[in-house]
């Protein structure tokens, strides 16, 4: 007989029980052209009443990115699309490529598991003080998957200390999401990379470059898009 499958986000033991936890956010960013008009842009967002961030593109003049999310996908295809299709943001020419969509997701060790999957994410892309921010999408190669989990787990605790590093000196906070099957270009996870200057993220990810996971077992990164908040809902 098959065994039952088991989709429930798992977490560290707490208080003596383990942690799960059916829920998840997604998060999605998209990126547009011709917004000769930000300030139209963030007021409609206002008077929507929708969580999300929206940031200038910092390689287009006239660009901009939306970052919105929700537990509930329906809320990408019932709310989001209809206001998209309306002024001002209607009127905008979607990029495509930039277009990036994951889940938040447990590595089986979170200490507070909500937390990890549906409150820090929010909370770190609506810090007002850290307004600069850096997504991209990654895939690793095959040949890492066939990796038996002991040497896996050196590869990732070597990213993993970078990540630490940078956020423990205030440098780099990161939202990480899977999109396995989500993605447009079948990429794994999307990265975000939120923090008060820009250089930092831009350190961060040169750092990352020199471990093995990166220059061993990453087979594509980005695009990259690259942008500053301009307007940023409350955070409740």
């Amino acid at each position: 007989m098959a065994e039952k499958l088991d989709l429930t986000e798992r977490g560290g033991p707490r208080n003596g029980e383990p942690q799960r936890l059916n829920r998840r956010l997604y998060m999605q960013l998209l990126a547009f052209g011709n917004a000769t008009d930000s300030n139209k842009l963030a007021q409609a967002l206002e008077a929507g009443g929708f969580e999300a961030v929206l940031y200038k593109d910092i390689n287009d003049p006239c660009g901009v990115a939306l970052l919105t999310w929700n537990e509930q996908p329906d809320f990408f295809i019932t709310l989001l699309r209809p206001f998209l299709a309306e002024r001002p943001f209607g009127a905008l020419a979607l990029k495509p490529e930039f277009t990036m969509f994951g889940r938040t997701y447990s590595l089986g060790h979170e200490p507070d598991l909500e937390d990890w999957l549906l409150l820090k994410p929010p909370r770190t892309v609506l810090n007002r003080e850290s307004r600069w921010a850096v997504w991209y999408p990654l895939r690793r190669t095959g040949a890492f998957s066939a990796l038996p989990p002991e040497e896996q787990g050196p590869i990732l605790a070597e990213h993993g200390r970078i990540g630490h590093a940078f956020g423990e000196a205030d440098y780099a906070q990161d939202v990480r999401l899977a999109c396995f099957g989500l993605d447009q270009h079948d990429n794994d996870f999307v990265i975000g990379l939120i923090g008060r200057e820009l250089y930092p993220l831009s350190a961060c990810v040169q750092q990352m470059r020199k471990t093995r996971q990166t220059s061993t077992y990453i087979e594509r990164m980005g695009p990259f898009f690259v942008g500053k908040a301009l307007w940023q809902s409350s955070l409740e």
